[in-house]
């Protein structure tokens, strides 16, 4: 899985846009060349730092499409701060990825 992290500036505050490379398995799936059932597999949690400190969290659950792609708009972000995400799925899997503002 791959976390990709972009920062677009805006009249009012970053948008900050996420894209995690994740099947996003509901567990309802019936795969076409065996039969059989594909396990749940979806990203829970996700949330979003700034310098460190926690601004933003997300629930996410199995109604989110594959390789989500998520956005929030955050004010106040100046040149040199680093923004953060981190999710996690419901198998235990976490990844994150960070970037600096310009």
């Amino acid at each position: 899985m791959t976390t990709k992290i972009k920062v677009k500036a805006k009249d009012v505050g970053h948008d900050i846009l996420v894209l995690v490379k994740h099947p996003m398995e509901t567990g309802l799936r019936t795969d076409a060349k065996t039969g059989e059932v594909v396990p749940a597999h979806y990203i829970t949690n996700m949330a979003f730092s700034v310098n460190g400190t926690q601004v933003a969290e997300t629930m996410l659950s199995q109604a989110v499409s594959a390789n989500p792609l998520t956005t929030i708009n955050l004010t106040d972000l100046k040149a040199g701060d680093v923004v953060s995400v981190s999710w996690e799925d419901n198998t235990g899997t976490s990844e994150s990825a960070e970037t600096t503002i310009k």
